[in-house]
């Protein structure tokens, strides 16, 4: 088997333009945000990972012509000599600073055949129009320019090697409109980049944060490309990797449109059969595993599930995701798919707990459950079953940034 990991020839904002370059991930805005976002940043690379901001609002997202676009945006950055290529492969010391919160990776090329062999683990069910966006992006492009966020199991000496790289100069170093703080460091050692190797080989499995889709779409390219017998670039893809430990999960919550013919007290009543229902005072944070917040007529109220409901030896349906679910989404609420039911709605834990309010407040949504995070301990064990998680279950902070650094095909 070839190596879990290993450096590439990045392509790479010159550090003067890399504040201007860096970008929130394709697909965490819409393209009405990101072209607002733009506006007035020739160089931002939304232009490449959203390019349709740069055609008319009618033009189809899929549409070929976004996917020139694309191409036609990453070539100028290219030529005006905004992005330049490493001249040898590196690793990349990363840092995230997002308030009191710090995390510092490794950005690498991982390994597809591992992630074929589920050595890079997976959680997540992908969708195949998802997929085939990414699969066309990275051949538009001849290269992959939104990373895959990978976890590594504990090891000191990874976290030691990573860290020394930062003694050094940064490549890239800037603080995103989202206040979060991104700064890079270039590992060229030779014998610093064979331990980081050799370290990342050793352990037992990488997995996958976020970026189903888009290992998942280098997965397709490389077996394509390895059935014409196209150069091995393709044979890994963009990843940044975390120590497990270093991470965090935000919340992800949920809000329904309706009580599925309930009232409200006759809602409560059937949710006391399974849970204790204390009304709170002020706003009902889950304070651990077990425990939800339940919004309703603009009062809060602690849920806490009995524990006789929890299936503790089942790894995907003991989380609390899985629990509110199973124990009052589908029974009291009648919503038994969370994919398809266009009743329920899901709030990324970084809104707080008033948009949970806000969404009930307007009349939109008549209930709301605020939910503890899901633990990374709970999505390994969850991986490593070869199980998958529920949709809507984890939401990562801070966010990653496109364009720092791109893994070119050659």
């Amino acid at each position: 088997m070839p190596a879990l990991i290993r450096p590439f020839t990045a392509l790479r904002p010159r550090p003067e333009h890399a504040a201007a370059v860096a970008a929130p991930p394709y697909d965490v805005l819409s393209s009405d945000e990101a072209r607002a976002r733009a506006a007035g940043k020739p160089h931002s690379f939304l232009h490449i990972s959203k390019a349709e901001i740069d055609l008319p609002p009618e033009v189809d997202h899929y549409a070929p012509e976004v996917y020139a676009k694309s191409a036609e945006n990453l070539r100028k950055l290219i030529d005006d000599n905004i992005l330049i290529r490493e001249d040898k492969p590196c690793y990349y010391a990363y840092r995230l600073v997002m308030g009191a919160h710090t995390q510092t990776g490794l950005i690498a090329a991982a390994s597809v055949a591992h992630y074929d062999t589920n050595r890079i683990r997976k959680h997540e069910f992908t969708r195949p129009d998802k997929e085939d966006d990414r699969v066309r992006q990275i051949e538009a492009l001849n290269a992959q320019t939104g990373p895959v966020l990978l976890a590594h199991p504990d090891s000191d000496e990874a976290e030691r090697l990573v860290a020394a790289a930062t003694a050094g100069t940064p490549i890239a170093d800037l603080t995103a409109d989202d206040g979060i703080k991104h700064t890079l460091w270039r590992i060229d050692d030779e014998a610093v980049i064979a331990r980081i190797s050799t370290v990342v080989d050793a352990m037992p499995a990488l997995y996958i944060a976020d970026g189903h889709h888009r290992s998942a779409a280098a997965s397709r390219v490389a077996a394509a490309r390895r059935g014409q017998g196209r150069p091995d670039s393709a044979e890994y893809f963009l990843a940044v990797i975390f120590p497990a430990r270093q991470m965090r999960i935000f919340d992800y919550n949920r809000v329904v449109r309706d009580l599925n013919g309930h009232t409200v007290e006759s809602f409560l009543t059937a949710v006391a059969e399974r849970c204790t229902v204390t009304p709170a005072e002020g706003r009902a944070t889950p304070p651990a595993t077990g425990c939800f917040g339940l919004y309703l007529a603009k009062r809060w109220y602690h849920l806490t599930i009995k524990p006789e409901l929890v299936p503790t030896q089942d790894p995907v349906r003991r989380l609390d995701v899985s629990v509110l679910s199973e124990q009052i989404l589908a029974p009291v609420l009648g919503i038994a798919d969370l994919r398809r039911d266009t009743r329920i709605d899901f709030v990324g834990g970084i809104r707080g707990l008033g948009e949970l309010e806000k969404r009930v407040d307007s009349g939109e949504m008549a209930v709301a459950f605020a939910i503890y995070p899901t633990q990374l301990g709970e999505l390994m064990s969850v991986a490593d079953a070869g199980e998958v998680m529920p949709p809507k279950s984890t939401w990562f902070e801070p966010k990653l940034a496109d364009g720092l650094a791109s893994h070119v095909l050659d």
